[in-house]
């Protein structure tokens, strides 16, 4: 009885290490074209991104790193989701390939509605800082506040008001609508007003 137990414990064993080991074979050369594919995506990937920050750097000024950071990670993001879908169907995997590319579009859709605001204010923030008539010092009145802009950030922008009190506000609420104040025609306006 005892030799027999000993015999399937065996016997399933030497099966089990028989079957990996095939499998091993069968996977290496996969494996092994899934690791070169990794490494030459790391260099391509690193030799993209640096490029995108270059062109970036060009296009927009030092103050404005904030955007060229952004543009950078969402680049990164890209292309290594690219990556990993690619490396799993080098792999064989080519239907968790599909599902996940599948889920990460649903994924994408939900967490835009999600973040609508944010993306809102990001969007309206980097057309402030693009727009030559909007600057730090700029005497403004936005929606909810008059006073001089004192930064502009990718989601919000600082305002000084006349009490010297400093109000946040929104981007996407201040891209709705702002004027600008002239101090020369603020000087004539309030001289006008007292003949």
């Amino acid at each position: 009885m005892l030799q027999t137990v000993t015999g399937f414990l065996l016997e399933t064993l030497e099966t089990t290490l028989v079957e990996f080991g095939t499998v091993v074979r069968d996977a290496t050369p996969k494996i092994l074209t899934g690791l070169v594919f990794v490494g030459l995506a790391y260099v391509g990937i690193r030799v993209i991104l640096y490029v995108v920050r270059g062109v970036l750097d060009g296009i927009y000024p030092e103050e404005q790193d904030l955007v060229v950071d952004l543009g950078v990670a969402i680049t990164g993001i890209f292309l290594w989701f690219g990556v990993a879908l690619a490396l799993l169907n080098i792999v064989g995997m080519t239907e968790i390939a599909a599902s996940l590319g599948t889920a990460a579009g649903f994924i994408a859709l939900g967490v835009s509605y999600a973040l609508s605001n944010m993306i809102a204010d990001t969007v309206a923030g980097v057309y402030l800082l693009r727009d030559p008539d909007f600057n730090p010092g700029d005497k403004v009145k936005a929606d909810p506040v008059t006073g001089t802009v004192t930064g502009i950030e990718l989601r919000k922008t600082r305002f000084e008001n006349e009490e010297g009190d400093t109000v946040v506000v929104a981007n996407r609420d201040v891209e709705k609508k702002w004027t600008k104040y002239d101090e020369s025609e603020a000087t004539t306006a309030a001289a006008t007003e007292s003949v």
